[in-house]
């Protein structure tokens, strides 16, 4: 089995980059509070570390 990552939007996407709401959308998160599971890659790596002060990484 390959190794999953859980990520948690805790702050608003309101007033944000756009690049930052883009990444944020491309994980799958909406609204705060929204927990997806992502692959543990590099690819997902670099967009948490992009927006990292919006998620909460479990």
């Amino acid at each position: 089995m390959s190794k999953t990552v859980e990520i948690k939007l805790v702050k608003s996407l309101n007033g944000r980059h756009q690049k930052h709401i883009a990444t944020a959308k491309s994980l799958g998160l909406k609204r705060p509070g929204n927990v997806v599971v992502q692959p543990d890659n590099e690819a997902t790596r670099g967009k948490i570390e992009q927006i990292r002060y919006l998620v909460e990484v479990k």
